[in-house]
Protein backbone atom coordinates (compact mmCIF):
# COMPACT_ATOMS: atom_id res chain seq x y z
CA UNK A 1 0.00 0.00 0.00
CA UNK A 2 1.55 3.34 -0.94
CA UNK A 3 2.67 5.58 1.85
CA UNK A 4 0.67 8.67 -0.02
CA UNK A 5 -0.71 11.42 2.71
CA UNK A 6 -4.13 12.54 2.08
CA UNK A 7 -5.17 15.97 0.95
CA UNK A 8 -5.65 17.70 4.34
CA UNK A 9 -7.97 20.06 2.60
CA UNK A 10 -9.78 17.90 1.08
CA UNK A 11 -10.77 15.33 3.80
CA UNK A 12 -10.54 18.10 6.75
CA UNK A 13 -13.54 17.80 8.71
CA UNK A 14 -14.69 14.46 7.41
CA UNK A 15 -15.77 12.02 10.34
CA UNK A 16 -14.13 8.28 9.74
CA UNK A 17 -14.77 4.80 10.84
CA UNK A 18 -12.94 1.45 10.92
CA UNK A 19 -13.90 -1.24 10.35
CA UNK A 20 -12.87 -4.71 9.12
CA UNK A 21 -14.16 -5.79 5.57
CA UNK A 22 -12.74 -8.38 2.45
CA UNK A 23 -13.76 -8.10 -0.92
CA UNK A 24 -15.57 -11.93 -0.62
CA UNK A 25 -16.37 -14.34 2.25
CA UNK A 26 -13.59 -16.14 1.48
CA UNK A 27 -10.73 -13.32 1.14
CA UNK A 28 -8.95 -12.25 4.42
CA UNK A 29 -10.33 -9.30 6.01
CA UNK A 30 -8.46 -5.80 6.11
CA UNK A 31 -8.61 -2.79 8.25
CA UNK A 32 -10.01 -0.15 6.39
CA UNK A 33 -11.06 3.24 7.43
CA UNK A 34 -13.76 5.43 5.30
CA UNK A 35 -16.68 8.14 6.35
CA UNK A 36 -18.52 7.32 8.94
CA UNK A 37 -22.35 6.93 6.91
CA UNK A 38 -20.11 4.79 4.26
CA UNK A 39 -22.28 1.59 4.24
CA UNK A 40 -20.53 -1.65 4.45
CA UNK A 41 -20.79 -2.76 0.41
CA UNK A 42 -18.38 0.85 0.53
CA UNK A 43 -15.54 -0.88 3.11
CA UNK A 44 -16.23 -4.19 1.39
CA UNK A 45 -15.19 -2.31 -1.83
CA UNK A 46 -12.31 -0.49 -0.48
CA UNK A 47 -11.03 -3.63 0.61
CA UNK A 48 -10.95 -4.75 -3.46
CA UNK A 49 -9.85 -1.73 -4.88
CA UNK A 50 -6.78 -0.56 -2.92
CA UNK A 51 -3.35 -2.77 -3.58
CA UNK A 52 -2.04 -4.90 -1.08
CA UNK A 53 -3.86 -6.97 1.88
CA UNK A 54 -2.99 -4.67 5.19
CA UNK A 55 -4.67 -1.46 6.67
CA UNK A 56 -6.29 1.23 4.25
CA UNK A 57 -7.35 4.38 4.73
CA UNK A 58 -10.00 5.67 1.53
CA UNK A 59 -8.16 8.83 2.12
CA UNK A 60 -4.92 7.54 1.38
CA UNK A 61 -5.70 5.14 -0.97
CA UNK A 62 -7.60 7.96 -3.44
CA UNK A 63 -4.25 10.18 -2.57
CA UNK A 64 -1.66 7.15 -3.99
CA UNK A 65 -3.39 7.37 -7.68
CA UNK A 66 -4.55 11.23 -7.40
CA UNK A 67 -1.00 12.45 -6.51
CA UNK A 68 0.68 11.34 -9.52
CA UNK A 69 -2.17 12.77 -12.00
CA UNK A 70 -1.82 15.65 -9.82
CA UNK A 71 1.90 15.88 -10.91
CA UNK A 72 1.86 15.25 -13.83
CA UNK A 73 -0.90 18.26 -14.58
CA UNK A 74 1.83 20.18 -12.76
CA UNK A 75 4.45 19.17 -15.17
CA UNK A 76 2.73 19.81 -18.28
CA UNK A 77 1.04 23.48 -17.05
CA UNK A 78 -2.25 22.48 -16.86
CA UNK A 79 -4.00 24.85 -14.37
CA UNK A 80 -6.85 23.37 -13.33
CA UNK A 81 -6.73 22.14 -9.72
CA UNK A 82 -6.77 18.53 -10.48
CA UNK A 83 -6.34 16.90 -7.00
CA UNK A 84 -8.79 19.16 -5.33
CA UNK A 85 -11.30 18.24 -7.96
CA UNK A 86 -11.08 14.08 -8.15
CA UNK A 87 -10.97 14.38 -4.20
CA UNK A 88 -14.39 16.52 -4.16
CA UNK A 89 -15.69 13.90 -6.80
CA UNK A 90 -15.20 11.00 -4.37
CA UNK A 91 -15.56 12.22 -0.75
CA UNK A 92 -19.11 13.52 -2.80
CA UNK A 93 -19.75 9.98 -4.17
CA UNK A 94 -19.65 11.45 -7.63
CA UNK A 95 -17.07 9.74 -9.48
CA UNK A 96 -14.10 7.54 -9.22
CA UNK A 97 -11.91 5.79 -11.54
CA UNK A 98 -12.59 2.21 -12.40
CA UNK A 99 -10.73 -0.74 -10.08
CA UNK A 100 -7.19 -0.84 -12.83
CA UNK A 101 -6.28 3.10 -11.91
CA UNK A 102 -6.78 2.25 -8.08
CA UNK A 103 -4.33 -0.37 -8.50
CA UNK A 104 -1.91 0.92 -10.16
CA UNK A 105 -2.27 -0.96 -13.73
CA UNK A 106 -2.73 0.38 -17.41
CA UNK A 107 -6.06 -0.90 -18.91
CA UNK A 108 -6.25 -0.99 -22.93
CA UNK A 109 -9.00 1.01 -22.19
CA UNK A 110 -9.25 3.31 -19.04
CA UNK A 111 -12.87 4.01 -17.50
CA UNK A 112 -14.05 6.33 -14.71
CA UNK A 113 -17.63 5.98 -13.21
CA UNK A 114 -20.19 8.33 -12.34
CA UNK A 115 -23.00 8.44 -10.29
CA UNK A 116 -25.69 9.60 -11.57
CA UNK A 117 -27.81 9.62 -8.27
CA UNK A 118 -25.35 11.41 -6.35
CA UNK A 119 -25.79 14.59 -8.89
CA UNK A 120 -29.38 14.85 -7.59
CA UNK A 121 -29.93 17.98 -5.65
CA UNK A 122 -32.91 18.59 -3.42
CA UNK A 123 -35.34 21.00 -4.47
CA UNK A 124 -32.85 22.01 -7.20
CA UNK A 125 -33.27 19.08 -9.23
CA UNK A 126 -30.66 17.54 -11.04
CA UNK A 127 -26.68 19.28 -10.89
CA UNK A 128 -26.05 19.82 -14.54
CA UNK A 129 -23.20 22.09 -14.26
CA UNK A 130 -21.67 20.00 -11.74
CA UNK A 131 -22.06 17.20 -13.94
CA UNK A 132 -20.31 18.63 -17.12
CA UNK A 133 -17.56 20.03 -15.02
CA UNK A 134 -17.31 15.51 -13.34
CA UNK A 135 -16.99 14.40 -17.03
CA UNK A 136 -14.39 16.99 -18.22
CA UNK A 137 -12.66 16.24 -15.11
CA UNK A 138 -12.76 12.57 -15.05
CA UNK A 139 -11.56 12.97 -18.96
CA UNK A 140 -8.38 15.08 -17.92
CA UNK A 141 -7.44 12.17 -15.20
CA UNK A 142 -8.09 9.33 -17.67
CA UNK A 143 -6.08 11.10 -20.34
CA UNK A 144 -2.83 11.60 -17.59
CA UNK A 145 -3.40 8.59 -16.00
CA UNK A 146 -2.83 6.45 -19.57
CA UNK A 147 -1.57 8.66 -22.47
CA UNK A 148 -0.84 6.15 -24.67
CA UNK A 149 -4.68 4.70 -24.60
CA UNK A 150 -6.54 5.90 -27.78
CA UNK A 151 -9.81 5.29 -25.68
CA UNK A 152 -11.05 6.78 -22.93
CA UNK A 153 -14.86 5.37 -21.37
CA UNK A 154 -16.49 7.39 -19.09
CA UNK A 155 -19.53 5.43 -17.67
CA UNK A 156 -22.46 6.37 -15.84
CA UNK A 157 -24.29 4.25 -13.17
CA UNK A 158 -27.63 4.46 -10.84
CA UNK A 159 -29.87 5.77 -12.89
CA UNK A 160 -33.21 4.80 -11.14
CA UNK A 161 -31.31 6.31 -8.15
CA UNK A 162 -31.40 9.77 -9.86
CA UNK A 163 -34.69 9.41 -11.24
CA UNK A 164 -36.43 8.15 -7.82
CA UNK A 165 -34.58 11.62 -6.64
CA UNK A 166 -36.69 13.61 -9.22
CA UNK A 167 -39.93 11.63 -7.71
CA UNK A 168 -40.10 10.14 -11.34
CA UNK A 169 -41.46 6.49 -11.60
CA UNK A 170 -38.76 4.64 -13.61
CA UNK A 171 -41.25 3.17 -16.17
CA UNK A 172 -42.37 6.67 -16.96
CA UNK A 173 -42.61 8.60 -19.87
CA UNK A 174 -41.40 11.60 -17.73
CA UNK A 175 -38.51 9.32 -16.58
CA UNK A 176 -37.63 8.27 -19.82
CA UNK A 177 -37.33 12.03 -21.71
CA UNK A 178 -35.03 12.62 -18.31
CA UNK A 179 -32.43 10.02 -18.97
CA UNK A 180 -32.63 11.07 -22.57
CA UNK A 181 -32.01 14.47 -21.90
CA UNK A 182 -28.91 13.30 -19.54
CA UNK A 183 -27.39 10.98 -22.07
CA UNK A 184 -27.63 13.58 -24.66
CA UNK A 185 -25.34 16.07 -22.38
CA UNK A 186 -23.23 13.76 -21.38
CA UNK A 187 -22.44 12.66 -25.05
CA UNK A 188 -22.11 16.35 -25.80
CA UNK A 189 -19.88 17.15 -22.89
CA UNK A 190 -17.56 14.19 -23.42
CA UNK A 191 -17.45 14.96 -27.71
CA UNK A 192 -16.40 18.70 -27.03
CA UNK A 193 -13.82 17.66 -24.20
CA UNK A 194 -12.34 14.55 -26.62
CA UNK A 195 -11.98 17.13 -28.94
CA UNK A 196 -10.24 19.87 -27.23
CA UNK A 197 -7.78 16.94 -26.03
CA UNK A 198 -5.05 17.06 -28.75
CA UNK A 199 -4.45 21.10 -27.86
CA UNK A 200 -4.71 20.80 -24.21
CA UNK A 201 -2.45 18.22 -23.19
CA UNK A 202 -0.09 17.83 -26.67
CA UNK A 203 2.79 18.71 -24.78
CA UNK A 204 2.39 15.87 -22.20
CA UNK A 205 1.30 12.97 -24.91
CA UNK A 206 2.64 14.48 -28.10
CA UNK A 207 0.58 13.53 -30.97
CA UNK A 208 -3.11 12.19 -29.34
CA UNK A 209 -5.21 10.55 -30.46
CA UNK A 210 -7.96 9.99 -27.87
CA UNK A 211 -11.59 9.10 -28.12
CA UNK A 212 -13.62 9.86 -25.24
CA UNK A 213 -16.33 7.09 -24.91
CA UNK A 214 -19.64 7.33 -23.34
CA UNK A 215 -20.77 4.32 -21.66
CA UNK A 216 -22.57 1.56 -19.75
CA UNK A 217 -19.62 0.33 -18.06
CA UNK A 218 -19.79 -3.57 -16.77
CA UNK A 219 -20.49 -3.04 -12.73
CA UNK A 220 -16.85 -2.89 -10.98
CA UNK A 221 -16.22 -2.30 -7.33
CA UNK A 222 -16.05 1.61 -7.11
CA UNK A 223 -20.05 1.50 -8.20
CA UNK A 224 -20.16 0.27 -4.57
CA UNK A 225 -17.92 2.39 -3.36
CA UNK A 226 -19.83 5.58 -4.63
CA UNK A 227 -23.15 3.97 -3.32
CA UNK A 228 -24.95 2.93 -6.33
CA UNK A 229 -27.83 1.08 -5.18
CA UNK A 230 -28.39 -0.36 -9.09
CA UNK A 231 -25.86 -0.70 -11.78
CA UNK A 232 -26.04 1.12 -14.91
CA UNK A 233 -29.16 2.07 -16.31
CA UNK A 234 -30.88 -0.75 -14.99
CA UNK A 235 -34.38 -0.53 -12.70
CA UNK A 236 -34.57 -1.41 -8.64
CA UNK A 237 -35.66 -4.50 -8.05
CA UNK A 238 -36.93 -3.86 -4.36
CA UNK A 239 -37.43 -0.74 -2.56
CA UNK A 240 -35.80 -2.96 0.40
CA UNK A 241 -32.21 -3.20 1.59
CA UNK A 242 -30.53 -7.03 2.30
CA UNK A 243 -31.74 -5.97 6.01
CA UNK A 244 -35.47 -4.88 5.52
CA UNK A 245 -35.12 -1.10 4.95
CA UNK A 246 -36.17 1.52 2.71
CA UNK A 247 -33.22 2.00 0.07
CA UNK A 248 -31.49 5.48 -0.48
CA UNK A 249 -33.62 5.43 -3.54
CA UNK A 250 -36.83 4.40 -2.13
CA UNK A 251 -36.54 7.16 0.64
CA UNK A 252 -35.32 9.97 -2.15
CA UNK A 253 -38.51 9.19 -3.85
CA UNK A 254 -41.15 9.26 -1.24
CA UNK A 255 -38.87 12.44 -0.18
CA UNK A 256 -39.88 13.97 -4.10
CA UNK A 257 -43.37 13.47 -3.33
CA UNK A 258 -43.87 14.51 0.37
CA UNK A 259 -44.70 10.91 1.17
CA UNK A 260 -43.88 9.97 4.75
CA UNK A 261 -42.75 6.08 5.77
CA UNK A 262 -46.00 5.93 7.85
CA UNK A 263 -48.20 6.78 4.99
CA UNK A 264 -46.28 4.33 2.21
CA UNK A 265 -46.86 1.40 4.47
CA UNK A 266 -50.36 2.21 4.48
CA UNK A 267 -50.96 2.21 0.62
CA UNK A 268 -48.89 -0.45 0.28
CA UNK A 269 -50.97 -2.30 2.58
CA UNK A 270 -53.89 -0.92 0.82
CA UNK A 271 -52.88 -2.32 -2.73
CA UNK A 272 -51.65 1.41 -3.46
CA UNK A 273 -48.31 1.03 -3.10
CA UNK A 274 -45.92 4.07 -4.16
CA UNK A 275 -43.14 1.27 -5.08
CA UNK A 276 -45.03 0.02 -8.57
CA UNK A 277 -42.95 -2.77 -9.80
CA UNK A 278 -41.07 -3.08 -12.81
CA UNK A 279 -41.31 -4.88 -15.48
CA UNK A 280 -38.17 -6.66 -18.31
CA UNK A 281 -40.13 -4.22 -20.45
CA UNK A 282 -39.61 -1.22 -18.52
CA UNK A 283 -35.87 -1.90 -18.34
CA UNK A 284 -35.92 -2.41 -22.72
CA UNK A 285 -37.31 0.49 -23.20
CA UNK A 286 -34.98 3.03 -20.94
CA UNK A 287 -32.40 1.45 -22.93
CA UNK A 288 -34.09 2.64 -26.17
CA UNK A 289 -34.66 5.49 -24.81
CA UNK A 290 -30.52 6.19 -23.98
CA UNK A 291 -29.19 4.33 -26.56
CA UNK A 292 -29.45 7.24 -28.91
CA UNK A 293 -27.30 8.96 -27.30
CA UNK A 294 -24.78 6.65 -25.74
CA UNK A 295 -21.67 5.11 -27.65
CA UNK A 296 -21.22 1.95 -25.77
CA UNK A 297 -23.94 0.27 -24.42
CA UNK A 298 -24.92 -3.73 -22.96
CA UNK A 299 -27.29 -5.31 -25.64
CA UNK A 300 -30.89 -4.51 -25.22
CA UNK A 301 -32.13 -6.10 -22.76
CA UNK A 302 -35.00 -8.56 -23.37
CA UNK A 303 -37.26 -11.15 -21.94
CA UNK A 304 -37.96 -13.01 -25.04
CA UNK A 305 -37.58 -12.42 -28.77
CA UNK A 306 -40.86 -11.42 -30.51
CA UNK A 307 -43.57 -13.55 -29.42
CA UNK A 308 -44.57 -16.32 -31.83
CA UNK A 309 -48.10 -17.32 -32.31
CA UNK A 310 -49.75 -18.57 -29.64
CA UNK A 311 -47.42 -17.06 -26.57
CA UNK A 312 -50.13 -14.81 -24.07
CA UNK A 313 -48.73 -11.37 -23.83
CA UNK A 314 -49.09 -9.98 -19.75
CA UNK A 315 -50.62 -6.99 -19.88
CA UNK A 316 -48.46 -3.39 -19.76
CA UNK A 317 -48.86 -2.80 -16.19
CA UNK A 318 -49.56 -5.95 -14.01
CA UNK A 319 -50.34 -7.04 -10.92
CA UNK A 320 -48.29 -9.23 -8.90
CA UNK A 321 -46.41 -9.51 -5.37
CA UNK A 322 -42.87 -9.03 -4.05
CA UNK A 323 -41.70 -11.63 -1.04
CA UNK A 324 -38.24 -11.66 0.90
CA UNK A 325 -36.89 -14.78 2.13
CA UNK A 326 -33.70 -17.11 3.01
CA UNK A 327 -33.11 -20.01 2.44
CA UNK A 328 -30.42 -21.39 4.67
CA UNK A 329 -29.38 -17.68 5.42
CA UNK A 330 -29.19 -16.65 1.75
CA UNK A 331 -31.28 -13.75 1.11
CA UNK A 332 -33.25 -13.73 -2.09
CA UNK A 333 -36.28 -11.52 -3.81
CA UNK A 334 -39.02 -13.21 -5.49
CA UNK A 335 -41.32 -11.27 -7.10
CA UNK A 336 -43.83 -12.21 -9.73
CA UNK A 337 -46.02 -10.91 -12.81
CA UNK A 338 -49.70 -11.77 -12.84
CA UNK A 339 -52.44 -12.13 -16.13
CA UNK A 340 -55.67 -10.05 -15.23
CA UNK A 341 -57.35 -13.04 -14.83
CA UNK A 342 -54.50 -13.70 -11.59
CA UNK A 343 -52.75 -16.16 -13.46
CA UNK A 344 -48.84 -16.16 -12.77
CA UNK A 345 -47.32 -14.99 -16.02
CA UNK A 346 -43.58 -14.31 -15.00
CA UNK A 347 -41.27 -14.47 -12.02
CA UNK A 348 -37.84 -12.39 -10.86
CA UNK A 349 -35.35 -13.81 -8.56
CA UNK A 350 -33.08 -10.82 -7.21
CA UNK A 351 -29.55 -12.36 -4.88
CA UNK A 352 -27.74 -10.21 -3.51
CA UNK A 353 -25.00 -12.15 -1.85
CA UNK A 354 -24.31 -14.83 -4.52
CA UNK A 355 -21.46 -15.05 -6.92
CA UNK A 356 -21.91 -13.55 -10.56
CA UNK A 357 -22.17 -16.73 -12.17
CA UNK A 358 -24.98 -18.18 -10.16
CA UNK A 359 -27.09 -14.71 -9.97
CA UNK A 360 -26.50 -15.12 -13.74
CA UNK A 361 -27.91 -18.39 -14.01
CA UNK A 362 -30.64 -17.54 -11.58
CA UNK A 363 -31.61 -14.72 -13.77
CA UNK A 364 -31.96 -16.68 -16.93
CA UNK A 365 -33.67 -19.67 -15.59
CA UNK A 366 -36.43 -16.59 -14.38
CA UNK A 367 -36.36 -16.02 -17.99
CA UNK A 368 -37.04 -19.14 -19.02
CA UNK A 369 -39.92 -20.44 -16.59
CA UNK A 370 -41.35 -16.57 -17.77
CA UNK A 371 -41.20 -17.84 -21.28
CA UNK A 372 -42.59 -21.11 -20.54
CA UNK A 373 -46.20 -19.80 -18.91
CA UNK A 374 -46.56 -17.53 -20.90
CA UNK A 375 -46.52 -19.87 -23.92
CA UNK A 376 -48.85 -22.29 -21.83
CA UNK A 377 -47.37 -24.28 -19.74
CA UNK A 378 -49.15 -25.21 -16.49
CA UNK A 379 -47.56 -24.00 -13.42
CA UNK A 380 -48.40 -27.38 -11.98
CA UNK A 381 -46.03 -28.86 -14.16
CA UNK A 382 -43.35 -26.84 -13.40
CA UNK A 383 -44.08 -27.05 -10.09
CA UNK A 384 -43.69 -31.07 -10.00
CA UNK A 385 -40.52 -30.10 -12.26
CA UNK A 386 -38.71 -28.19 -9.85
CA UNK A 387 -39.31 -28.75 -6.53
CA UNK A 388 -36.58 -31.10 -4.63
CA UNK A 389 -34.32 -29.20 -6.89
CA UNK A 390 -31.09 -29.98 -5.10
CA UNK A 391 -28.14 -27.92 -4.37
CA UNK A 392 -26.85 -25.19 -1.95
CA UNK A 393 -27.69 -22.84 -0.19
CA UNK A 394 -30.75 -25.38 1.38
CA UNK A 395 -32.12 -26.02 4.88
CA UNK A 396 -34.36 -23.52 6.94
CA UNK A 397 -36.68 -20.84 5.23
CA UNK A 398 -37.22 -17.36 6.82
CA UNK A 399 -39.18 -14.81 6.33
CA UNK A 400 -41.82 -16.68 4.09
CA UNK A 401 -44.52 -18.76 6.47
CA UNK A 402 -46.16 -20.33 3.64
CA UNK A 403 -42.84 -22.59 3.55
CA UNK A 404 -40.73 -23.96 6.16
CA UNK A 405 -37.61 -25.61 4.24
CA UNK A 406 -35.94 -25.90 1.24
CA UNK A 407 -34.06 -28.43 -0.70
CA UNK A 408 -32.73 -25.46 -2.82
CA UNK A 409 -33.44 -21.97 -3.55
CA UNK A 410 -35.07 -23.37 -6.63
CA UNK A 411 -37.23 -25.59 -4.65
CA UNK A 412 -38.37 -22.82 -2.39
CA UNK A 413 -39.49 -20.88 -5.60
CA UNK A 414 -42.10 -23.58 -6.64
CA UNK A 415 -42.73 -24.19 -3.08
CA UNK A 416 -43.93 -21.30 -2.59
CA UNK A 417 -45.80 -20.17 -5.95
CA UNK A 418 -47.75 -23.46 -5.22
CA UNK A 419 -48.78 -22.05 -2.39
CA UNK A 420 -49.80 -19.00 -3.78
CA UNK A 421 -50.99 -19.80 -7.23
CA UNK A 422 -52.59 -23.04 -6.84
CA UNK A 423 -53.45 -23.63 -3.31
CA UNK A 424 -51.42 -25.94 -3.03
CA UNK A 425 -50.50 -27.28 1.12
CA UNK A 426 -49.99 -31.11 0.88
CA UNK A 427 -46.69 -31.05 -0.95
CA UNK A 428 -43.94 -33.61 0.74
CA UNK A 429 -41.96 -31.78 3.52
CA UNK A 430 -38.13 -31.43 2.12
CA UNK A 431 -36.05 -33.35 3.86
CA UNK A 432 -32.41 -33.98 3.71
CA UNK A 433 -31.62 -37.41 2.59
CA UNK A 434 -29.02 -39.87 2.75
CA UNK A 435 -27.44 -39.78 -0.90
CA UNK A 436 -26.71 -35.81 0.24
CA UNK A 437 -23.81 -36.00 0.86
CA UNK A 438 -20.48 -34.29 -0.23
CA UNK A 439 -17.35 -37.12 -0.49
CA UNK A 440 -17.17 -40.78 -0.48
CA UNK A 441 -18.50 -41.94 2.93
CA UNK A 442 -19.54 -38.60 4.04
CA UNK A 443 -22.42 -38.61 6.55
CA UNK A 444 -23.21 -34.54 6.87
CA UNK A 445 -26.10 -34.65 4.66
CA UNK A 446 -24.79 -31.21 3.58
CA UNK A 447 -26.84 -29.88 -0.05
CA UNK A 448 -24.81 -30.12 -2.92
CA UNK A 449 -23.40 -26.53 -3.91
CA UNK A 450 -24.52 -25.14 -7.19
CA UNK A 451 -23.44 -26.94 -10.81
CA UNK A 452 -22.19 -30.20 -8.24
CA UNK A 453 -23.66 -33.61 -9.54
CA UNK A 454 -26.20 -35.42 -7.27
CA UNK A 455 -25.86 -39.82 -7.73
CA UNK A 456 -27.75 -41.28 -10.16
CA UNK A 457 -29.73 -43.64 -8.04
CA UNK A 458 -30.34 -39.97 -5.39
CA UNK A 459 -32.88 -37.39 -5.28
CA UNK A 460 -32.96 -37.22 -8.97
CA UNK A 461 -35.20 -40.14 -9.34
CA UNK A 462 -37.30 -39.47 -6.19
CA UNK A 463 -37.95 -36.19 -8.16
CA UNK A 464 -38.72 -38.29 -11.34
CA UNK A 465 -41.85 -39.95 -8.99
CA UNK A 466 -43.10 -37.20 -7.52
CA UNK A 467 -46.93 -36.39 -7.93
CA UNK A 468 -48.72 -33.43 -7.23
CA UNK A 469 -52.31 -34.51 -4.77
CA UNK A 470 -55.08 -32.51 -4.95
CA UNK A 471 -56.40 -31.27 -1.75
CA UNK A 472 -59.80 -32.81 -1.48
Amino acid sequence: MSKARPNPRAWQGVRMRRTEAAADPDATPRLVTLPTMWEPAAAAALAQLAPGDGPVTLAAAAEAWIAPLAERARRAGIETPLAARLHDLLLTRRGAPAAPIWRNATPVVPGFMLNLAAFAEPELGFDAEGFAAAVDTALVALTLACPAAQRLAIGLTDLAGLLAALGLDYDSDAARRMAAAVASAFRRHADAASAAMAERFGPLAGDLRHTATTAILPPDAVDALLGAETCGIAPAFSPLTDSGQLTRAAQSLLAARAIQPETALAMTLSGNSPFPPISATAHARMHDAMAPHIHAMKLRPEIAAPAPEGRIALPPRRAGYTQKAAVGGHKLFLRTGEYEDGRLGEIFIGLHKEGAAFRGLMDNFAIAVSLALQHGVALETLVETFTFTRFGPAGAVEGDPAVERATSMIDYVFRTLAVNYLGKTDLPPAEDEEHDTIGDGARDRAPLLPLDLPREDGPRQRRRSLRLVAKS
